[in-house]
């Protein structure tokens, strides 16, 4: 995939990260109410920018939703793996309607370095991002805030939106932020 593959730029974009199995397509599903992202057993299937136009009268216009491959655990080969720096880091670096980016990890999984270097990266490039944590549902109300904890330390992070795209936990407030982002509000 290359840049002149991408979508002509013109309405706000919103741009989901993560491990692969962090729970990227069923968020974004749970998000728009229907299965419009595929999700798999096997990590690693999105190898390309996917990108979802919205029309909703919540975003009083259009939206555009990117689904970027997840990294770490995908069995794919180091050749398909090596090629998304070149599409993947300008598409966050120079995309000029991208308007947040949503960075997922998973609040059932100790905080990750690959996680770390995301956000330290997309700060050096001056993105504004929120960290979301999947699969919170999975979680007793103890071990959830046990897990928050230690996830907003590692990644030196404010604050933490939890969510589940299985119970709709935080995806009100998510709903919030993206629209937010979405208006430049």
């Amino acid at each position: 995939m290359a840049a002149e593959q991408f979508p002509a730029p013109s309405v706000a974009e919103i741009a989901f990260l993560g491990r692969s199995n962090v729970g990227k397509s069923s968020l974004l599903n749970a998000l728009v109410g229907e299965k419009a992202a595929k999700v798999s057993s096997t990590p690693g299937r999105t190898r390309a920018i996917n990108f979802f136009l919205l029309a909703d009268e919540r975003q009083r216009g259009r939206l555009i939703f990117a689904d970027l491959p997840g990294y770490g655990y995908a069995k794919i080969s180091k050749s398909i793996s090596a090629e998304w720096p070149k599409f993947i880091e300008p598409y966050l670096q120079e995309r000029e309607t991208l308007g947040l980016c949503v960075c997922l990890v998973d609040s059932n999984v100790p905080p990750q370095p690959r996680d770390g270097q995301l956000i330290e990266w997309l700060q050096s490039v001056g993105r504004t991002f929120l960290v979301v944590a999947t699969k919170v549902d999975r979680l007793s109300g103890n071990v959830r805030t046990r897990n928050m904890a230690a996830l907003k330390k590692e990644l030196e992070v404010e604050e933490i939106l939890a969510v589940s795209a299985k119970t709709g936990t935080g995806i009100k407030e998510l709903w919030g932020r993206i629209e937010e982002a979405g208006t430049g509000g």
